[in-house]
């Protein structure tokens, strides 16, 4: 509510300059007021959500498809000539297949004319079939043997190494873990009720320790995976939240933070976690120490310092400067088109260009840039310059032009080189992942668990993106970490060193 001063002016500029003000203060408060009902109840993406399959619907799931299966029905039943929409994809050709033959039952052998029916062929279909998960245990003996000669102390076989001496846990249980808490976003406790469901007593204080443990084995690798990303011509950067309840000195309700990093070559991509109690311009500092490249971030300040580096070239985000735009187009009175419009319309074609040389080589995309989307950044500049001096800081508008304005530099520069990218997508897909999971953990109880989390987050996203099923690949390398004991032992276990075949 917005309340009028005690003493009014007398004076009849002041006056309408006071009511000027209070309407420009309207305005600006119904504009917050509608991008936030935007951000509550309408559409999560940029693109406008068909009204006919409103976010309800994602409650409805099982409802909503049987409802269209019935409607699929209805139509064939009509129209049973007519072809039916989509296909069933076969099911993946590496699953393991048992074969059930179904063969005439021996009094239908005989013809009506007496003669005996001869097989000329068969019909196949297949089924998924879903084995639940079995448990078992497994039982190792060493043997001890001693001489019957003389009086030597007795021999005990050995056997392998394991991750965790002394553990109940094996290397599939452990890449069955950490499958379900870091790809599947399955809290501890949730596990620790699925093993008890089989009789199996595991307290989640246990499997949390195990978790710890897993991400310190593994910190060979994660040395061997930075040293790919700092070797990459770009890299990716963004942050997130996280809750840390018992943090030394801090309240439980402090917020630290998530950093991802993300780059490497194409067939060796890289993303890697790292969690911090500050989000200062030091953790990126410290992250991208004795980097040389181009940085893609969005406008946080905190990157300012690492980008100000020697040799370092900070590219702009033009997502963010999207949205910007798409927010101020949303508060556009219904109907009416306006200079958000324009913007957009701009910002649009450019990422057209973007989509049709998506596939070709780096010198063809540059060369397509600068033919192509060169005239449309020159065009952009140009309306930029004619609309900022006419709009207000305060409102979307005048907020998403100053964005543009103060970071047009770094975003104009991705045409410098076909292999630069347009935007920090890269980075908030690779974030997402961790962001899901939150949702369902909500936090980490202490800073090894969070530090955990960022190390096993790194190599199962790592490990996707290469290709590899995360659970094979984590069994893989869990049974083969304990004899790793030289640099190329660790550099085979790496994703793009091992095969999924080899892998399973």
């Amino acid at each position: 509510m917005i309340s009028m001063p005690d003493n009014l002016p007398d004076d009849p500029a002041a006056l309408k300059l006071l009511l000027s003000q209070l309407q420009s203060k309207v305005a600006r408060l119904q504009e917050e007021n509608s991008l936030l009902r935007q951000r509550l109840f309408g559409s999560k993406s940029e693109q406008t959500q068909d009204a006919a399959t409103p976010q309800l619907a994602l409650f409805n799931e099982a409802e909503s498809v049987a409802e269209l299966l019935t409607d699929d029905a209805a139509e064939e039943t009509v129209a049973p000539s007519t072809p039916r929409r989509g296909k069933r994809k076969p099911l993946p050709a590496e699953l393991p297949r048992v074969e059930v033959v179904h063969e005439l039952p021996e009094h239908e052998l005989t013809c009506g004319c007496g003669c005996r029916r001869q097989a000329i062929g068969e019909e196949v279909s297949e089924q998924l079939e879903i084995v639940p998960m079995q448990i078992r245990v497994i039982k190792h003996v060493r043997k001890v043997y001693a001489c019957q000669g003389c009086e030597s102390a007795p021999v005990t076989a050995d056997k392998p190494a394991q991750l965790i001496e002394k553990s109940l846990a094996s290397p599939s249980v452990l890449a069955m873990l950490l499958t379900t808490k870091y790809v599947d976003g399955l809290p501890l406790h949730r596990f620790e009720k699925v093993l008890a469901r089989h009789g199996i007593d595991l307290p989640r204080q246990t499997l949390a320790r195990w978790v710890i443990q897993c991400g310190e084995q593994l910190q060979p690798l994660l040395n061997l995976l930075r040293d790919q990303l700092l070797s990459s011509p770009v890299i990716h950067c963004d942050e997130t939240r996280v809750q840390v309840l018992k943090e030394p000195g801090r309240e439980p309700s402090s917020q630290s933070w998530m950093w991802v990093q993300t780059g490497g070559p194409p067939d060796r991509p890289v993303v890697l976690f790292d969690y911090t109690t500050s989000r200062a311009q030091d953790v990126p500092l410290r992250l991208l120490e004795d980097y040389r490249g181009y940085l893609m971030t969005d406008d946080y300040a905190g990157y300012n310092a690492v980008a100000a580096q020697p040799d370092i070239e900070r590219l702009g985000c033009w997502a963010h400067a999207r949205r910007k735009f798409v927010e101020a187009q949303k508060v556009q009175p219904r109907g009416k088109t306006g200079r958000a419009d324009a913007a957009l319309s701009l910002i649009n074609r450019l990422y057209a260009i973007e989509r049709e040389l998506k596939d070709v080589s780096d010198e063809q995309c540059y060369l397509g840039r600068q033919q192509r989307s060169l005239p449309i950044l020159e065009q952009l500049k140009a309306w930029l310059d004619k609309t900022q001096p006419q709009v207000t800081a305060q409102n979307a508008l005048g907020k998403a032009v100053n964005y543009l304005a103060s970071n047009w530099h770094k975003l104009e520069r991705y045409i410098e080189a076909g292999y630069l990218p347009i935007d920090n997508n890269a980075a908030e897909r690779a974030i997402r992942p961790f962001v899901i999971g939150r949702k369902n953990w909500l936090f980490s109880d202490t800073p090894k668990g969070a530090t955990a989390s960022a190390q096993l987050y790194s190599l199962v996203e790592t490990a996707k993106v290469n290709g590899q099923e995360p659970y094979a690949w984590l069994r893989h390398v869990l049974e083969r970490l304990p004899q790793a004991r030289s640099v190329e032992d660790y550099e085979a276990l790496l994703p793009w060193s091992c095969s999924p075949a080899t892998a399973s």
